[in-house]
């Protein structure tokens, strides 16, 4: 019989910021069960046509569905939660997370007409439950949204404690402080390998307090005398609070622009969050309130085309507007990856003589995630025999590896998607397995793998554009004038020119083949494609997708 074992493995979030999924398994080889901590998306950049979010391929779990026993959410950001209406229906397994993060879970099967009552278990604060050989505490953490939890998972060969994401805020203002006296309780259990946020490891000192950010905010607020509109990210259910509180000691009105906003803010209320604060105003009723006296709450701090603050800037936006003098401020950090376009939408704000305040000439923001100083703390209260690093890029995960040497832990390990860890028995973690792993596109209501035919075709259509040739053919077997349409190929007074050489090409090409039976059909398209693509690409460079039709008549 083989021995038992502690198994780790990240389908993703390990070697990315974003996309967080990872496996725990306890028991022999031949019989172990698993478990699931969190399941979240990333988000696509331009270079994916189409494509907004991107989800981790489960295919290794879901061959072992049948020995699956739940799904276990640490918090409820996207990049821990965001796939899971995607992925659960797959999997049909119970789901374990705390107040908030279940509310907002729900609301996602909701919206996919998925019934999760059965499957959904509240866990309270701080509460524990137990999932076959693992007993799995909830631990309070700090972070920047609602109900941050660590997970201690404890099993007959020891613990690991699995961070989360995570900070230490000595004044949140909202939800709990960190847990201290738990985390120490642990680290006195000895043998700890602890699985940690790597998210700021470059950064020295300490992340800061959402206490901070609120006194800042307000001296700059009481500074302004027209419209204020914070832009924010929607789960930071602190900052939100935040601007409640700005808004009456400058008795301001505040109201929350972006269905995003609306739904944390509702979400927050149900579960007691938010009660003491002033009520916030409808939209349509802002435009009524002078300008001295109303502040805005709205989504779109990264640039997001659809996102409220880009439709306000535009212009497009049916209820709020700016003019020259208002002041935006961004309260929050730029995501690696969205550069160009919030620099894009800051820009037309300065355009239009808005004055723009961000956290690069303001303190208007702090991070959500351990600087090198909280690490420190963690270490000193947990005291891990071995650190492995997560949510994070190659670099900053080695990067941590580095800071857990230099801070005298025993051992640490770099790992990357996939890897397969044998946590315990053993004097120290190592990797002895590879599980496959990838990532899917939601391309609409589906995920599509990385290199289907559709992505393929979308990336070559908003490269080279399109072309459509049809021919008609007679029962005589003679073409008529080929029809010859092009979407997003170059239009200058060259087009003509290159239209009038491929109806040319396609006539001379017709003439070699016999279009009486539908016998050459085949070989005549592929013909008829590489000869107009390459007349195109002699013409203005570009290789179009090409699509061939032959109506006969």
């Amino acid at each position: 019989m083989s021995k038992e074992e502690l198994i780790f493995c990240p389908l993703g979030g390990s070697g990315e910021i974003g996309m967080n999924m990872n496996l725990f398994a306890y028991g022999p080889q031949d019989n172990q069960k698993w478990i699931i901590v969190d399941i979240g998306v990333t988000f696509a950049d331009d270079s994916i046509p189409g494509i907004d979010l991107i989800i981790p391929d489960p295919g290794f779990i879901l061959d072992k569905k049948d020995d699956l026993l739940g799904i276990v959410l640490t918090h409820a950001h996207e990049d821990h939660i965001g796939a899971i209406a995607h992925i659960w229906p797959n999997l049909k397994c119970k789901i374990f997370a705390t107040p908030f993060t279940s509310v907002l879970i729900q609301e996602k099967f909701k919206e996919r007409k998925i019934d999760i009552s059965k499957y959904l278990n509240i866990v309270p604060l701080n509460g524990k439950i137990k999932l076959g050989a693992f007993e799995i505490d909830f631990i309070t953490l700090t972070h920047s949204i609602l109900e941050p939890n660590g997970l201690s998972i404890t099993t007959p060969l020891g613990t690991i404690l699995h961070t989360g994401d995570w900070k230490i805020d000595p004044n949140p203002l909202i939800g709990g402080n960190i847990d201290e006296k738990k985390l120490k309780q642990i680290g006195e259990k000895g043998n700890i390998t602890m699985i940690c946020d790597s998210t700021n490891i470059f950064n020295p000192g300490r992340a800061g307090s959402e206490l901070d950010v609120r006194e800042s905010l307000l001296r700059i607020m009481q500074t302004k005398n027209k419209r204020i509109l914070v832009t924010s990210f929607a789960s930071n259910v602190a900052r939100m609070e935040t601007i409640f509180y700005c808004a009456k000691k400058t008795g301001r009105s505040i109201c929350l622009v972006g269905r995003s906003m609306q739904r944390i803010y509702k979400a927050a209320r149900k579960c007691g969050y938010l009660g003491n604060l002033i009520d916030p105003i409808e939209l349509k009723n802002s435009k009524s309130v002078s300008k001295d006296k109303i502040l805005y709450l709205a989504t779109g701090s990264q640039g997001e085309p659809m996102g409220a603050m880009n439709r306000i800037i535009n212009g497009t936006h049916t209820d709020v507007f700016l003019e020259a003098g208002d002041c935006v401020i961004f309260s929050s950090k730029i995501i690696p990856g969205n550069e160009k376009k919030l620099y894009q939408l800051q820009n037309l704000i300065v355009r239009n003589d808005i004055e723009i305040i961000t956290e690069e000439n303001a303190f208007v923001h702090v991070s959500g995630h351990p600087n090198r100083d909280d690490l420190k703390d963690m270490y000193k209260w947990v005291k891990p025999k071995c650190i492995i690093p997560v949510h994070g890029e190659h670099r900053h995960m080695k990067e941590h590896v580095a800071f857990a040497k230099e801070m005298q832990i025993p051992k640490s390990l770099l790992i990357e998607n996939g890897d397969i860890i044998k946590i315990l028995p053993g004097d120290k973690p190592q990797i002895i397995d590879k599980a496959p792993t990838g990532r899917l596109y939601l391309d609409g209501n589906l995920g599509v793998e990385e290199d289907s035919q559709s992505i393929k075709d979308r990336k070559n259509l908003s490269v080279n554009g399109y072309l459509e040739i049809t021919l008609i053919v007679g029962n005589n077997g003679k073409i008529k004038k080929p029809i010859i349409s092009f979407k997003g190929l170059p239009d200058n007074n060259e087009t003509e020119n290159f239209v009038f050489d491929i109806e040319d090409e396609i006539l001379n090409i017709c003439r070699t083949f016999s279009l009486k039976s539908k016998n050459q059909e085949k070989n005549l398209i592929e013909t008829l494609k590489q000869n107009c693509r390459k007349i195109i690409k002699d013409k203005v460079g570009k290789k179009p997708f090409t699509n061939i039709n032959i109506a006969r008549i």
